[in-house]
């Protein structure tokens, strides 16, 4: 079997894995929910808005009424609630297979977050750098356990903008979002290396969704963005949520998949189509890029990493 005829219908048992998906209640992460309950996994849905996540929960258990699912609330750009997301997580569950840091927000107006950072940065970044790092003991635990972070084709237009990461003296939305997704390409593939380095079972595996149509570009970007990305690109050349998931449903389930991989589409220009192993930017696999970026987000979130080989 070749990549390009990979389909989620060739997603392996997943009964007695537990997922955690974030920003399960819709576009991506509801099509990965769905796809992972119908193969039998219990998936945790993280979820900023616990009624959008419990009308998921009814739409997904209305077609698969023995799917295995949990509403919990996460809210990724507040670092408390990220703490008390994960305090929950250990108190009730004693292992975790698979973390899928999906969910994301695309070219608001400026915004900060709770603790004052730049809200695309803190919500698609920071916030899955700490939410990483506070489950990474439970998934120490699991059963080939995996760590797929959410990227973007827009990662190659990205910089890191070290001087300046919260936008305070200049600030274009789609700059900064490219940024972000840079960022979550760069974080995932250190946290590879420093997984590798502690001989850890945990792969982290990198994913994007080529074009698809969601309410990311839907809500979130405003004036001409909206415009470009919603109502014109979106009807005109995106695919749905169910096809964009592919490349994270393979990264998350595939028995083939290697920590430092990143899997995308494999149509042209990675928009669309079947998985496949794509490249990363140089600025994503560039070594001082990672240790500079990995440095500034515990600075930001207080977080510092252990690697546990095995509990």
């Amino acid at each position: 079997m070749t990549q390009q005829q990979w389909t989620i219908d060739r997603i392996p048992d997943q009964t007695g894995r537990v997922f955690v998906v974030t920003g399960a209640n819709s576009g991506l992460g509801l099509a990965t929910t769905r796809a992972l309950a119908r193969r039998g996994g219990q998936v945790i849905l993280a979820v900023r808005d616990e009624e959008k996540g419990r009308r998921a929960v009814a739409e997904i258990t209305a077609e698969q009424p023995d799917a295995q699912l949990e509403v919990r609330r996460l809210d990724l750009a507040d670092l408390d609630s990220v703490g008390a997301f994960a305090a929950r997580m250990r108190a009730e569950h004693p292992r975790l297979d698979v973390l899928v840091n999906n969910a994301g927000v695309m070219a608001p107006p400026r915004t900060l977050s709770a603790q004052g950072h730049e809200l695309q940065f803190a919500a698609n970044h920071l916030g899955h750098f700490a939410l990483t790092a506070a489950l990474l003991d439970l998934l120490s635990a699991g059963d080939d356990p995996r760590v797929v972070t959410v990227s973007s084709v827009n990662h190659r237009q990205g910089r890191l903008f070290f001087d300046d990461p919260h936008g305070e003296r200049g600030y274009r939305p789609m700059a900064f979002y490219n940024q972000s997704k840079l960022a979550n390409a760069v974080f995932g593939r250190e946290l590879h290396l420093r997984l590798t380095e502690a001989k850890s079972p945990v792969r982290s595996v990198l994913a994007h969704p080529g074009y698809t149509a969601t309410n990311l570009q839907l809500h979130g970007p405003i004036g001409l963005w909206r415009v470009l990305l919603g109502r014109i690109g979106n009807p005109l050349f995106a695919q749905r949520p169910a096809d964009g998931a592919r490349p994270q449903l393979y990264a998350a389930t595939d028995p083939s998949v290697r920590s430092g991989e990143f899997i995308g589409p494999g149509g042209p220009a990675e928009l669309r189509g079947a998985p496949k192993r794509v490249a990363l930017s140089a600025t994503a696999a560039d070594a001082e890029t990672g240790r500079r970026l990995w440095e500034l987000s515990e600075r930001l979130t207080g977080v510092r990493y252990e690697f546990p080989t095995s509990v």
